[in-house]
Formats: structure tokens, sequence, C-alpha cells
């Protein structure tokens, strides 16, 4: 495989060990090379492209227990995966032939793929609840309740994101530019909540209240931000998703795309006195 920034070939873990290469810039890509036996587990709308020699299969749950899971391990990596936001089912890419197969997975969003050895991370990281691209086979897919996290505030549920666990290589997808952050034992750190991408889970992780009164009337940074507190990684995303949409969702506004312009310091108030609502 070609050289890149991003590049791994194997050593011995639980989970497959897969060999990989990112390839592009703010458009990235990932390719998957795998030996016969060996499986990539991803969502069926991230892939690109794959060889004749890999099949796809529809497994329920994440795939990571297999047959020795049973019935109700299955069943509740199911649940996880729907209490996300996900399906309840996960693709299972398997090269079925000889020698060296490949298969392509793609970011729905312009950002950057970040792998993470689990076994590097001590086994977890804590992501964005729709960060996940693909897996090696063997990696578990669950979900992270914040709880002690103002859960008033989320119907009694907290602040859901999603938990990847295991040894082997995961990729979750960052939307704009990626930033890896070490913060020192005590070391406080103040993030969007959008914009936090991935933590590891040694990070104390909670909400607090963000700004004055002018924050909570006219949006700005929103009313929360994620306060963390080392030791441990911190990754940030430039550009989430949410941020983009709701960007794209204002400039259209409600005639459909209607052309504007951009320059009302008070958005949708500035429009309704201006007659275009």
């Amino acid at each position: 495989m070609a050289n890149s920034p991003w590049q791994h070939h194997r050593s011995t873990s639980i989970a497959d060990d897969i060999d990989f290469e990112i390839k592009g810039q703010e458009l990235q890509f990932l390719e998957i090379e795998l030996d016969p036996g060996e499986s990539a587990v991803a969502e069926a709308g991230a892939l690109v492209w794959k060889d004749g020699a890999v099949g796809m299969t529809t497994v329920f749950g994440d795939g990571s227990g297999g047959s020795e899971g049973g019935f109700m391990g299955k069943l509740l990596g199911a649940g996880k995966r729907l209490v996300t936001g996900e399906s309840l089912f996960t693709t299972v890419f398997t090269h079925n032939g000889h020698g060296k197969a490949r298969v392509a997975f793609a970011s729905p969003t312009p950002g950057a793929i970040l792998p993470i050895k689990l076994s590097d991370v001590g086994g977890t990281l804590i992501c964005q609840k729709d960060s996940f691209l693909a897996a090696a086979r063997g990696v578990s897919i669950g979900i992270a309740f914040q709880r002690r996290v103002m859960t008033g505030l989320f119907g009694g549920e907290g602040f859901i994101m999603q938990k990847l666990e295991g040894d082997g290589w995961v990729f979750v997808q960052m939307g704009g530019t990626l930033v890896e952050k070490e913060l020192r034992s005590g070391e406080e750190l103040h993030v969007d909540t959008g914009c936090l991408a991935a933590y590891t889970p040694s990070i104390d992780f909670d909400l607090v209240t963000a700004g004055g009164v002018r924050s909570v009337l006219f949006g700005g940074e929103g009313l929360f931000f994620a306060r963390l507190r080392g030791p441990g990684k911190v990754w940030i995303q430039s550009l989430p998703f949410s941020r983009l949409a709701g960007r794209m969702l204002a400039a259209a506004g409600s005639s459909g795309g209607q052309n504007r312009g951009e320059g009302s310091i008070l958005g949708g108030l500035g429009d309704f006195i201006g007659g275009n609502n």
C-alpha cells in the first residue's frame, strides 16, 4: 500500500488485526486490507467500494460477540445501537477468497477519519454518538451514559455518547479539522458540546452552563459546554455536522433557498423585521 500519514501493518490482538490506509485530506476515505477470513464492521451506507472476494453480511447488533454471545448478547448489542440512534443491524465485510482483498469506507460529511487502536488508550474510547465509521471485527459498539450531567435537563437520560470497547482498531469520523490534546492531571478544558469529538475514560466529563442571558436569547455558543478535566486525551472537531447543517438550514430559510444575504446580526428576528417571515 502507498505511503500515508495513517497506515498500519499487523500485530497481535483479540480483534481482527486489519491493515489500513487513510487517503485524502478534507474529504477522506478509509481503505482496509483483509487477509482471508478477516472482517471489518461498518454501517452499510459507509461503503465506497470493495473487491469481489469481500462478502457482505447483515448481523443483529454490532457483530462483536459472534456466535459465543448468544441471543441475549446480540439483543443487548442491538439495543445499545438503537439508543444512540443507529440501526439495529450492522454490516460485516469478510474476505472469503485468497490473498489480499480491500474494502473502502467514507464519512458522509467533510472532515477527518481518526484511527484509534483501542489497546493504546486502555481499551475504551468515548465519542459523539454518530461518529462511528468502521472497526475491526471484535470491537464492541455501546453507549456511555453521562448520568451525573445535569440529568434533569435531558429527560432523566443524561448526556448520551458512544462507547467503543476492545483491543482492535476503530475508525471514527470527525467534522472539519481534528485536534488532539493531552490533558495533565487536574488540567481543565472547556469545549463546545458539538465540537467534543472523543475522549478517553480517564477524563472527568461534565456539562456546565455557558455565558449569560444574551447567549440564551441569541444562540451564540449554546447553553452548555463540556468541562473536561485530565488526565487523559481529548479529540476536538472544528466543524460538527450539526453546526454545518444549522448554517445550511439558516441560509436556505423557510422559503426554500431564497438568497437573502448574511448581513443580519439578529438572524431570524432581522428576517421578521425585514418582512421575510
